[in-house]
């Protein structure tokens, strides 16, 4: 089962990926793409970590997500990944040629031969103004082209706003 979250900020979709990674019953790893690179985003892990049940494992992977995702499979698992626009901008971020082409790549090669249960979670960025600079302008394309492929793959897909789920693909459990 893969199972894509979208929304904007603070609408509600991690809360909502972890109570769903919490119904499925199995081992819950929740993969974290965030990089505390300031004392606001240290605040906002140091939250995200507070809510979330002591059970849980913990893996930081800001970039080689595919990789990473392929260690921990297990169908016994809930990968609950959060989120993909950070690790979008962290990929793009990089220096290497086509580093960002090739891990989105990768991820969409290996997430249907994954055993696991899988739940991404990723802001909507096409809603809002199109931005002035070159590099939010890639970002932002690059991010709804990944939700677009995704979107395709994923057998549920949601879209969070003011905390209300509304399903957009697949079955509501």
């Amino acid at each position: 089962m893969i199972q894509l979250i979208l929304g904007g900020a603070r609408s509600g979709k991690s809360r909502l990926a972890e109570k769903s990674a919490q119904q499925f019953g199995k081992t819950v790893i929740y993969v974290a793409t965030a990089q505390a690179g300031d004392a606001e985003m240290k605040t906002r892990i140091q939250h995200h970590q507070q809510q979330r049940p002591q059970s849980w494992q913990l893996c930081e992977e800001p970039l080689y997500l595919a990789q990473q995702l392929k260690m921990l499979d297990h169908s016994d698992h809930v990968i609950l990944v959060d989120c993909l626009t950070l690790w979008m901008s962290n990929l793009l971020m990089q220096t290497a040629e086509n580093f960002a082409e090739q891990q989105i790549a990768a991820l969409l090669e290996v997430l249907p031969h994954l055993h696991a249960d899988i739940i991404l979670v990723s802001n909507e960025t096409g809603l809002g103004v199109v931005p002035l600079g070159e590099i939010t302008r890639k970002f932002v394309d690059e991010s709804g082209r990944l939700h677009q492929q995704l979107g395709q793959i994923a057998n549920k897909v949601q879209f969070c706003v003011a905390g209300f789920p509304m399903l957009l693909k697949g079955e509501n459990s």
